[in-house]
């Protein structure tokens, strides 16, 4: 071959496969489809949380002799939780339980029996008026009495002396009618009196026929908590003299929202806590059928027997109501523990204890809801539990976990 056919050649390249090259492209392709077949890891929070859950089931926990008298256990059982709500409440006067005493005739103040702060009894009497216009009252009905009296035995005479036909019927009719007029004039005049508060027996043994004073009595028994009333004050109808309150009884009132007013009627009970006192328990007897205007609420009353004078009108307190749910599965607060941010509990088995991660829900009255990790009929420890948690951190401690 010349030199110019040999530098031809040299410008191809040609590249021939034998055996032990498609061997080796084989081998490559097999390792290459081998890693692609690996598994990924698993993620670092699902390891985690595997971890977590099974915290304390690999140890079994067998409590000395000391640690063991203390423990109780109890089973786990469905049961409602009570559910807990407070309000701000503030305590009202029970309007039946107040007077406001004022004068329904016009005349001046004589005498004064009572004064602010005095307890009265009902019926007792608080101020007494001099008027003109109840001496003018007292002598019409003097007047319109005698006159009815005259009037009627007339009239009876006169029925008897027409029977025996001695008097015409024309003298019957005049006696019956001037009769009928004098009786009505008369219980005209009794009514008016008895709208002042003065009856008939007033007047014939009361100090109205002799001094014509207007006196004025408690309609309740109470406290005067408000009086302005002083000798020689001239007063007229309406004027507003005293007032009394009975603070023995006392409302109560606390605004819920809708949602939760529902779950209460009246009848139920619910607890007044007054700052610094102690809680007291007492019906609810109103729940609004309208929601407040502006804040969306429902106003609730609870009525309080207030004997002792705990809860003082206008003060603020704390109202609390609760109501059940449905059964749910249950158990003690005081059986609750946390252990490395795991909230649990400890369960009696036939080795001894372990803790048990568990999901707790609602909360209230001393029980605690468990969603999950617990079931009916479980051993739970419910006192002792703070032992056993020491007794487990040890033997974490002395395993190396």
């Amino acid at each position: 071959m010349s030199a110019a056919g040999r530098v031809k050649g040299a410008g191809r390249v040609r590249i021939t496969t034998g055996p032990a090259t498609a061997a080796l492209a084989s081998a490559l392709l097999w390792i290459l489809a081998g890693c692609g077949d690996q598994a990924p890891a698993p993620p670092a929070s699902t390891a985690a949380g595997e971890a977590s859950a099974e915290l304390g089931r690999s140890l079994v926990i067998h409590p000395p002799p000391a640690v063991q008298a203390r423990l109780r256990t109890q089973t786990a059982a469905l049961r409602a939780v009570p559910q807990l709500i407070t309000a701000p409440g503030e305590v009202a006067l029970d309007l039946k339980q107040v007077a406001k005493i004022t004068s329904r005739i016009g005349g001046q103040i004589e005498r004064i029996h009572v004064q602010l702060g005095d307890r009265v009894k009902k019926g007792q009497a608080l101020v007494a008026i001099g008027s003109l216009q109840l001496d003018q009252l007292i002598e019409e009905y003097l007047v319109g009495k005698a006159q009815a009296d005259v009037a009627e035995n007339s009239f009876r005479r006169t029925e008897k002396l027409r029977a025996d036909d001695i008097v015409t019927e024309r003298k019957l009719i005049e006696d019956k009618g001037l009769y009928l007029e004098t009786q009505a004039r008369y219980q005209h005049i009794r009514e008016r009196l008895a709208n002042l508060g003065i009856s008939t027996n007033d007047l014939k043994q009361g100090p109205h026929e002799k001094s014509h004073l207007y006196t004025l009595t408690a309609p309740i028994a109470g406290t005067v908590v408000t009086q302005h009333a002083v000798r020689g004050q001239g007063v007229g109808p309406g004027d507003e003299l005293f007032e009394l309150v009975d603070t023995t009884r006392v409302w109560v009132f606390a605004n819920l929202p809708i949602e939760q007013a529902r779950h209460f009627k009246e009848g139920d009970s619910g607890s007044i806590t007054p700052k610094g006192g102690d809680a007291i328990v007492a019906p609810i007897t109103y729940l609004s059928p309208v929601a407040d205007e502006t804040t969306r609420t429902i106003r609730v009353r609870l009525e309080v027997a207030n004997v002792q004078g705990q809860l003082k009108p206008r003060e603020y307190v704390e109202v609390a109501l609760s109501w059940s749910g449905p059964p749910v599965m249950t158990v003690p607060i005081t059986a609750l523990t946390t252990i490395d941010k795991t909230r649990g509990l400890f369960l009696e088995t036939a080795d001894g204890y372990t803790f048990v991660p568990i999901e707790a829900g609602r909360e209230g009255g001393g029980w605690a809801e468990v969603r999950q990790g617990l079931k009916e009929g479980d051993r739970i420890v419910t006192d002792g539990v703070f032992d056993l948690k020491n007794l487990l951190l040890k033997e974490q401690i002395g395993s190396g976990e």
